[in-house]
């Protein structure tokens, strides 16, 4: 989740606005940043590892002066940071700037190193100036050049181009999750990845859609499709304050990091899966069989929201690799001094990678001899350092304290885990792997669909938001996400939740219930359906009020709820995800109507650094 800026024009420097873009920016990516600029007939480029403050020390103390430039501040997915791997990336002439994944960049680097292409970093977006940079040199102008570099790139992309040979213009690009702003002045023009960046400058911009070009210079704005012919794209008059720019409009960042979840699935999804070859690729973290077969147990550790998709993945590696896992709070875990040892995997989550108790968890491990695999969001944070792998989940920057999207690229993660450890032991069928890739490659789909739900979800809030007390309840892989839904309620609203596996529901929770109660039911097909639908109906002859999460075509439980939320079905354990993000919707607006604080409640940090 990288920031693009980029400016055409003569009445700023170039430097000035990039990188007071990049500022306006810098939550979405601070591993590195850089800025190309036009200098006469040569495009300059620097780059610096680590926060935006280096690039600006370096640009301080040796400006450029030039009008046209493009600029960027990175979270790193392919490549691990450093300078030479830092945007912009330069192919000859063309230098760009990249937001995304391209899934099919490991045949496009042997290609064109096969063709002599001198690729100089780890990254998939030196690919796309390379590609950009063959049309150039064979007399294509540059939106032509783009266009069809373009057509040959798989995934989700936005980006941003200048070539030293049409030094009047800039070309931007989109495809798939990733957005891209331009932005339109008196005789000048602008780019970003978000509307903050450029929000100082200009107020008329234009969103582009999947698979727009736009050609930025100094008569303004033109947006093409990919044969080049004319796009006619509302232009937009943005009202926003700057506060509300940041969060991109929405009125909380949490809202805006649930609505991010489709994109923060695709590029945790990344280039790990290859359905044409059945397999998985955990970014080069290996397993040999030998190994696998050794393993006795998968300990699996965290804190908060990322222990309940420790939960989720139990359920997942245990009915997929065949492996037994235990879950454990992190806070508890060493103080039970676990039996771990070298055929224990050790595998800690956090969203941050500096959680106290997730770090100590990870050290017992260590120094019990165990492998440690960790899953994390932030590159070069103290978890990421000290463990033996890391499998990075492409979250971005997540602000609001109450976790969404880190939540379900976490449990992205461990079902690839799941299914990379199952492929190894040889434990699927080639049409169960199928199943499973297709149905994970269709999960950003869903969710986006899902969230079309929000309506009606605001709808069901302004109906309970009084209650003091709610029950939620799931069976199976849903039992963690009935927890994970009272978590993010009492997290934002201050209202008593509970989470409990619905069998349970008779040995306690149930004198709780009366007429004042909601209780939320997530309804899953599946063999403990019926047993849920009991379980349901005992909540009603108490006079409950029930809340249910069906799936689509169960109309059976229309007669046993008072209001139903309908999702899509999408196998045994991704349906856990679609089930989730009503839960956060409905902690939401429910808090939304209450008042509270959403994106920080009271008494809550982002990452707790202290046990």
């Amino acid at each position: 989740m990288c920031g693009i800026v980029g400016y055409i024009g003569q009445e700023y420097r170039a430097m000035d606005v990039l990188l007071d873009g990049l500022k306006r920016l810098e939550y979405r990516g601070y591993d590195s940043a850089g800025v190309a600029i036009l200098e006469g007939d040569t495009v300059e480029v620097r780059r610096a590892k680590g926060k935006l403050i280096n690039l600006e020390g370096m640009l301080r103390e040796k400006p450029l002066q030039g009008h046209v430039g493009i600029g960027h501040t990175r979270w790193a997915t392919h490549g691990k940071p450093s300078e030479r791997n830092a945007h912009p990336h330069r192919a000859g002439s063309v230098v760009i700037v990249h937001n995304g994944i391209i899934e099919n960049y490991r045949e496009l680097r042997e290609e064109l190193e096969a063709a002599g292409a001198a690729i100089r970093s780890d990254t998939d977006t030196e690919l796309i100036a390379h590609l950009i940079d063959r049309g150039v040199q064979a007399g294509r102008d540059l939106l032509t050049a783009v266009r069809e570099a373009c057509a040959r790139l798989e995934g989700s992309f936005a980006f941003g181009a200048l070539s030293e040979r049409d030094p009047s213009f800039l070309v931007a690009a989109k495809n798939g999750g990733s957005p891209i702003i331009v932005g339109r002045g008196h005789e000048q023009a602008f780019l970003g990845s978000d509307i903050p960046a450029i929000l100082p400058y200009t107020r008329e911009m234009i969103s582009l859609h999947d698979g727009d070009f736009a050609l930025l210079s100094e008569d303004g704005v033109r947006v093409v499709d990919s044969e080049g012919r004319p796009l006619d794209r509302d232009l937009m008059t943005v009202q926003w304050d700057p506060v509300s720019a940041e969060r991109g409009g929405y009125d909380h960042f949490m809202q805006k990091e649930i609505f991010e979840q489709p994109r923060a699935i695709t590029d945790t999804i990344g280039t790990r899966v290859n359905e044409a070859e059945l397999d998985v690729d955990l970014d080069g973290i290996e397993f040999s069989p030998a190994e696998v077969e050794r393993l006795r147990s998968i300990s699996l550790v965290a804190c908060g929201t990322a222990s309940y998709a420790c939960m989720v993945g139990k359920y997942m590696i245990e009915q997929l690799a065949g492996i037994p896992c235990e879950v454990d709070l992190a806070s508890e875990f060493r103080y039970r001094r676990p039996i771990l040892g070298p055929d224990c995997l050790v595998l800690p989550v956090s969203q941050s990678g500096e959680t106290a108790d997730t770090l100590a968890a990870l050290r017992e491990g260590k120094e019990q001899g165990s492998r440690v695999l960790s899953v994390c969001n932030v590159r070069e944070s103290t978890i990421a350092r000290e463990s033996d792998d890391v499998l990075y989940t492409q979250a971005g920057p997540e602000i609001g304290v109450a976790s969404t999207k880190a939540f379900v690229t976490q449990v992205v993660a461990l079902f690839l885990v799941g299914l990379k450890l199952a492929l190894v032991r040889g434990r699927l069928s080639r049409d169960e792997i199928r199943a499973h890739l297709h149905d994970l490659m269709r999960l950003p789909r869903l969710v986006e669909r899902t969230l079309k739900l929000d309506p009606a979800i605001a709808k069901i809030a302004r109906k309970y938001f009084k209650a003091e007390d709610f029950l939620f309840l799931g069976r199976g892989i849903m039992f963690p996400i009935a927890m994970e839904g009272a978590l993010k309620l009492k997290e934002i609203s201050y209202i008593h939740a509970e989470g409990y596996a619905a069998g349970e529901m008779k040995h306690g929770p149930i004198a709780l219930i009366d007429e004042k109660m909601p209780v939320v039911v997530i309804a899953n097909e599946g063999p403990l359906h019926d047993k849920l639908i009991s379980n349901l109906e005992q909540v009603r002859a108490r006079d409950g009020q029930v809340i249910a999460i069906a799936t689509e075509g169960n109309e059976q439980i229309a007669s046993k709820a008072d209001d139903v939320i309908h999702i899509l079905h999408l196998g045994d354990f991704l349906t856990a995800i679609l089930a989730v993000i009503p839960l956060q919707l409905l902690a939401y607006h429910v808090a939304t109507l209450k008042g509270t604080d959403v994106d920080q409640p009271r008494n809550l940090a982002k990452s707790v650094t202290v046990e």
